[in-house]
């Protein structure tokens, strides 16, 4: 296979009477190659019918046009679609992607499913770590891997690309108490999860600087089923009238819950989430909620990645956080007077 690849790069150079170097400068889009030279070389990768992958252009420029990513094995929206993102970034810079999925993120996984990709000769790795368990593995990566983490904890250790979770508990607590509820419950995700710790602290902040009380926190483990049992226990109170849910499967469960109790939304509470996954504009009533841009993150991995391949010495000159949006919809509106 090697062999042919190498073959059709030569049959290139060959009709478009240059090296092989160059045709291999060409497919890596590098600069140093004259635009006349460049069509001469793309109009012989058409005439031979030439689709090199990306694995054949890292074989025939001697530098590995894969890279590899470490996630794990999860059916949650915000990491799968950070995965995504990730891949469409990849691709959209030539890059192929290689994935290496754990049962759970912890040190001697990451560690592991690292080690299996540097065996691949990837260019690089991207690590999609949200847990504090991973944090000790990804402080001490091999020197020699360029790697990036994804809303990890890494002291500076390597770059470290996240969307502004505090940020995005902000704006869905400000909004709650903009329309005049005089406090906002949470649900959150587990504690071990560092996109629940930022939410806390945004929720924290923003009760602080209205000078309000935080009700007791509760916790749920990211699914439906954890928020349809904290809406069950809220429904015995008559005092909640506002609820930012850690993600929209939680506030999907709450709303359930909240519906079989007689309880409307948003007439007796309004909830907020946080992902803004695609069933959430079409639920009943649609939800409000945090979207995350996780094409940005991605697009932010690849552009941090590729500075630490092209080895500058640098850091990646790129922003770290991504910025979120509240998306308002129907689940939201004042207090109702026999609930305030």
């Amino acid at each position: 296979m090697v062999q042919r690849r190498a073959a059709v790069v030569y049959d290139v150079a060959r009709l478009a009477g240059v090296s092989h170097q160059t045709v291999s400068r060409v497919l890596n889009g590098h600069p140093s190659v004259s635009q006349s030279t460049r069509q001469r070389v793309l109009d012989a990768v058409r005439q031979l019918d030439y689709r090199p992958n990306a694995m054949a252009r890292g074989l025939a420029g001697r530098r590995s046009r894969i890279v590899g990513v470490v996630s794990f094995d999860t059916l949650l929206y915000g990491p799968a679609a950070t995965l995504l993102g990730v891949e469409r970034a990849a691709r959209a810079a030539g890059y192929g992607v290689s994935i290496a999925t754990v049962e759970r993120i912890d040190g001697p996984a990451v560690v592991s499913a690292t080690g299996a990709l540097a065996e691949q000769s990837v260019a690089g790795v991207v690590v999609v770590a949200p847990q504090t368990a991973a944090t000790a593995a990804l402080r001490s990566m091999p020197s020699g891997m360029p790697v990036v983490a994804v809303e990890a904890d890494t002291d500076g250790a390597i770059p470290t690309i996240s969307v502004d979770q505090v940020a995005g508990a902000r704006m869905a607590v400000e909004h709650l108490l903009a329309l005049g509820h005089r406090t906002v419950w949470q649900l959150s995700g587990p504690r071990d999860w560092l996109e629940t710790r930022g939410r806390i602290e945004g929720w924290l902040a923003a009760l602080k600087d209205a000078d309000l009380p935080a009700p007791p926190l509760m916790t749920g483990d990211w699914s439906a089923r954890s928020g349809y049992a904290a809406g069950l226990r809220l429904a015995e109170r008559d005092d909640v009238t506002a609820v930012f849910a850690g993600n929209d499967q939680m506030a999907l469960g709450m709303m359930s819950a909240f519906h079989d109790r007689g309880i409307r939304v948003p007439d007796d509470v309004s909830i907020v989430g946080f992902d803004d996954i695609p069933e959430a504009e079409f639920l009943s009533p649609p939800l409000t909620t945090v979207r995350q841009d996780f094409d940005e993150v991605g697009r932010r991995c690849m552009a941090a990645l590729l500075r630490l391949i092209e080895a500058d010495g640098g850091r990646p000159a790129v922003a770290p956080t991504v910025a979120p949006s509240l998306i308002v919809r129907d689940s939201t509106a004042p207090p109702a007077a026999r609930r305030g």
